[in-house]
């Protein structure tokens, strides 16, 4: 009986300053054939933490976009299905086990979503918007790309069909107020930048109706309000990122 061949899975990461989360990651990530960091020069701890990892190779690569930074980690990864997951996310070991079923499985599927259990702090965000949130992190190598067209809350590109996981995928993003705050800010500058492309020109609509739609979805639509304190704190922050995007492309057109 001829068995067969187990599938290979190469586990990539692209990082910028995160000293805290690194060591945990990658030790999560051990059960990985490869695993693959790539920094964007952090300025702390992150690259060496993560080259003390005898299993990990690393490379530093400027940051342009998350697209073009995740398609790079994608071009050197070496097996057939990869996991890409960021540095604040965790695996639970019934997640970590249905990964290894699901590669090996016989199917058409090429991609798998994976449903995300956002935490405030260490307690869960049920509600926010978050309660429906799902992100594909497991994928064929050679089915898939990030659209470059997307700079960031980036897009794969799939050839074939999707499946999604009944394992949940925990997401420590919200650590405390500031760090949060500037995370929205840079990714409000960085979709700027795609409304740009579409030659988006901003008004009132756009400077105050988009951010006060953000914000009432979320936490009226979207039953922020459960969640208390924290849904105000995360509605608040998320409609905050919509502000500054438009504010930062009133900018851009203005200095061009």
């Amino acid at each position: 009986m001829i068995l067969p061949e187990k599938q290979l899975l190469s586990a990539l990461i692209i990082t910028f300053n995160e000293e805290k989360n690194i060591e945990t990651v990658l030790a999560d990530l051990a059960f990985a054939d490869e695993i693959i960091v790539v920094d964007s020069f952090s300025s702390d701890r992150t690259f060496e933490i993560a080259s003390q990892f005898k299993n990990v190779t690393i490379k530093q690569r400027i940051f342009d976009n998350f697209a073009f930074q995740r398609n790079y980690a994608l071009s050197l990864a070496s097996h057939p299905w990869i996991l890409f997951i960021d540095a604040d996310e965790r695996l639970t070991p019934e997640l970590k086990k249905e990964i290894e079923i699901v590669i090996n499985q016989k199917n058409n599927i090429s991609a798998f979503f994976m449903k995300r259990n956002f935490m405030f702090k260490n307690k869960s965000l049920r509600f926010s918007g978050w309660q429906t949130d799902k992100i594909i992190r497991l994928f064929k190598k050679n089915e898939a790309v990030y659209n470059e067209e997307k700079i960031v809350h980036e897009k794969l590109i799939i050839k074939g069909d999707t499946g999604i996981l009944k394992n949940k995928l925990i997401h420590y993003s919200y650590s405390n107020f500031e760090d949060y705050k500037q995370k929205m800010i840079f990714y409000g500058e960085l979709k700027a930048q795609e409304e740009l492309s579409k030659n988006t020109k901003p008004n009132f609509f756009h400077f105050y109706i988009r951010p006060a739609y953000q914000f009432l979805n979320q936490y009226v639509f979207r039953l922020g309000f459960l969640d208390g304190r924290k849904g105000i704190i995360i509605c608040y922050l998320n409609a905050l990122s919509v502000a500054v995007r438009f504010q930062k492309l009133k900018k851009i057109r203005t200095e061009n």
